[in-house]
């Protein structure tokens, strides 16, 4: 392997490390601001903590309770931003509150309901309302000793497409983009970092930057062990969220929000037609983020807490899909993990006045954007940034329509290509929004659209993948890119693999 100097490039105003949602988010608006940027990913864009989520844009309604009314604002004010720049990956949704006799009373769940109607200036979604769980289609698959409830708004969203959809977007405006890069070094010299990098065929590169961004999520204490040798003094605390994916439990596909007797919170979503999302749990983690897995404690955990609401019951073997992820809090040394922040907090080392380093730590998706502005702040306070900020105000790709237009972009496609089912349709309008018909040419048949994989999973979106959005494995567009996993059967999953295998990256 021979060190490959990048002596072809001027150094870099921002080199970040972490292909998440927040080292995402920043090469976009540094990129977007005129600053040259180049982000590293050791595995996939999302491979980790960005997409494990409750797949949600909120402002945290739980967290009223421990009085975190700025970060519940920050993130209410954020829900609709982001529902105006990525229409087609964001959607609003109502969710029902059943008052539970036994835990918090009527009385707090209203005046929680109040402040997150009033705290973050809601304009387009609807307010809350009380209902009647006995006479409202709502409550028909509840148990019947609920009889009182609350329904809010809040929205969904596909957190791995909000993570690659903003890489794509900095790419699009000049940020370089690699995955499945590791760093293995960076060693502040004077006013430059000096980066050595290895990628997936072993070529190991070496890279300059008048910054280094340390946004590696879970992995961000490690960096900093790696770097300078130790740690800083602000440590992350690691908790592992967990959650199941079953069929369907309700056709009228209400969203539920939960109380259980430990406190803790948990939720009931539609999910990708036909399943329903469930969970999640709070449990410490101390191993490597990457072996994040969920147990068995964790699956009857939430079987039990939906059982303890719903008439239909649910066992382990109901279980399709399940998954795990670490999230970073800030260890604020309370012993509860539901009770860590989710709040972001973002510091700046330079020793010896040499280049500076800026690390990121905690934060969640709904406020991924802020997070990127407000270390834009920090960053203006050591080079000159050329534009003024923008992120919140310009669509993500294929984001360019209004937010609600999506049922007339998913029947003018449909117009367009009329040998495309509904949904079909419906499910490119929801990955790829406008930018569906790049998908698809000038197709006239579905032959046109290559081998299929199964479902409606076509050779000519696995191409898109690849080609736009660095999509090399299976994992990577079955499950990140698309949901399609759900759905294929191993046979189909291993003629995607083979033909990934004949593929190169650049086609």
């Amino acid at each position: 392997m021979a060190l490959t100097k990048s002596t072809e490039d001027p150094p870099y105003d921002l080199f970040i490390v972490g292909g998440g949602i927040n080292g995402c988010g920043i090469a976009r608006d540094g990129a977007g601001r005129g600053l040259s940027v180049c982000l590293a990913e050791m595995g996939d864009l999302a491979g980790a903590t960005s997409s494990g989520s409750t797949k949600l844009i909120h402002g945290g309604l739980r967290y009223l309770e421990f009085y975190k009314f700025s970060l519940v604002r920050k993130a209410l004010v954020e829900r609709e931003i982001l529902w105006n720049i990525a229409p087609h990956i964001i959607h609003p949704l109502r969710f029902i509150l059943p008052h539970h006799r036994s835990l918090r009373p009527a009385w707090v769940l209203r005046l929680g309901l109040f402040l997150y109607d009033h705290l973050g200036g809601r304009k387009l979604l609807p307010a809350t309302r009380v209902v009647n769980l006995r006479k409202d289609q709502s409550g028909a698959p509840l148990q019947p000793e609920f009889s009182t409830g609350f329904e809010y708004s809040d929205c969904s969203v596909d957190d791995a497409r909000l993570v690659v959809l903003n890489a794509v977007d900095a790419a699009e405006r000049g940020a370089k983009i690699m995955t499945r890069t590791k760093v293995l070094s960076a060693q502040s010299e004077n006013e430059y970092w000096a980066i050595t990098t290895r990628d997936a065929e072993n070529n190991i590169r070496s890279h300059r930057a008048r910054i280094l961004i340390n946004a590696t999520g879970p992995w961000v204490d490690k960096f900093l062990t790696a770097a300078f040798g130790k740690p800083e003094d602000r440590r992350i605390r690691m908790v592992r969220g967990s959650h199941i994916v079953v069929p369907k439990v309700d056709a009228r596909d209400r969203c539920y929000i939960l109380q259980n007797a430990d406190k803790r919170i948990f939720f009931a979503i539609p999910y990708e037609r036909n399943f329903t999302l469930i969970g999640t749990t709070d449990c410490d983690f101390d191993d490597d983020p990457g072996n994040a897995r969920i147990s068995g404690d964790e699956i009857a955990y939430l079987c039990a807490s939906f059982n303890a609401y719903f008439t239909r019951t649910l066992k382990p073997a109901d279980v399709v899909w399940s998954y795990s992820a670490v999230r970073p809090l800030l260890d604020d040394s309370d012993g509860n993990a539901r009770k860590a922040t989710r709040d972001y907090h973002i510091e700046t080392s330079r020793r010896n006045g040499r280049a500076p380093l800026i690390n990121v730590f905690g934060g969640k998706i709904t406020t991924y954007r802020k997070l990127g502005e407000a270390v834009l702040e920090k960053v203006g306070n050591h080079i000159k940034i050329p534009g003024k900020r923008w992120s919140g105000s310009t669509p993500l790709p294929g984001g360019d329509f209004p937010v609600d237009g999506f049922g007339r972009q998913v029947s003018g496609l449909q117009r367009e290509y009329p040998f495309l089912s509904d949904r079909f349709c419906g499910r490119l309008v929801r990955l790829y929004g406008t930018r569906a018909r790049t998908i698809l040419g000038k197709a006239e048949y579905i032959e046109d659209l290559g081998q299929c994989f199964g479902g409606d999973l076509f050779e000519a979106e696995v191409r898109y993948l690849i080609k736009r959005e660095w999509a090399l494995q299976t994992e990577d567009i079955l499950w990140r890119r698309t949901k399609e996993g759900l759905r294929i059967e191993p046979a189909g999953v291993k003629n995607l693999e083979n033909f990934l295998a004949n593929q190169r990256p650049t086609l």
